[in-house]
């Protein structure tokens, strides 16, 4: 493949991905404006904060009455994996000054993946930063039409939007389950993460599937 196919195929994947995450914006606009932020403070949150769980946390906790202390508490846990993908991509980005902020800025679930399915280091730098730069931009317009239509909106879940996310995740995995052990280690994952679901905060079940992928990693 040239390199010009391989850049337009990483420039799909990345914008492909972007689109449908973005796109899940407007859920978070339409929710932000519900529980009782207003049309700019949902906004700046998206722009600012710019991690879609832990924004949902905010605006779920806070909505529901819970203090701010509480919301902060919780969006920093759900947060604190975006440091791990800071990480595992720091070596590759090699950035400093203003691009390691831009860098730090969109270094999110969706960049990190897109970038670690390419095959060499100047495909995952493309990767990381279409896909995160797509992915902001996207994120933050449906953010402000989400917003704005919330009334129109309703539930986010009846226009399918709250599917948008995982499709795209599990478009993104199931090309790297590549032998028997990758397969028993995501089955478990999942398993563990929906026994969790209903005992525990939000965020709780994904972040400690974490440890089966040590447990796994040390017995290879």
């Amino acid at each position: 493949m040239s390199v010009n196919s391989k850049r337009t195929q990483v420039d799909r994947t990345a914008l492909s991905v972007a689109f449908t995450v973005g796109l899940y914006g407007a859920a978070f606009g339409a929710a932000g404006v519900t529980a009782g932020f207003s049309i700019l403070q949902t906004c700046l949150l998206s722009i600012l904060l710019f991690s879609g769980a832990s924004q949902f946390a905010v605006v779920g906790i806070m909505g529901a009455g819970g203090s701010a202390v509480s919301a902060i508490a919780t969006s920093t846990l759900l947060g604190f994996r975006n440091a791990l993908y800071g990480l595992q991509m720091a070596p590759i980005l090699k950035v400093k000054g203003l691009k390691r902020i831009l860098a730090a800025q969109i270094t999110i679930d969706e960049s990190t993946a897109v970038a670690t399915l390419q095959e060499n280091d100047a495909d995952r730098r493309r990767g990381f930063y279409v896909t995160g730069i797509g992915v902001y931009v996207f994120w933050n317009l449906f953010t402000f039409l989400g917003a704005l239509g919330a009334s129109a909106i309703g539930d986010p879940s009846v226009w399918g939007l709250d599917a948008a996310v995982p499709a795209a995740f599990c478009g993104l995995i199931w090309p790297r389950l590549k032998n028997k052990t990758h397969f028993v280690v995501s089955a478990v994952a999942i398993a563990w993460a929906l026994l969790l679901t209903p005992i525990t905060p939000a965020g709780i079940p994904i972040i400690t599937t974490v440890l089966l992928a040590v447990i796994f990693g040390l017995k290879r």
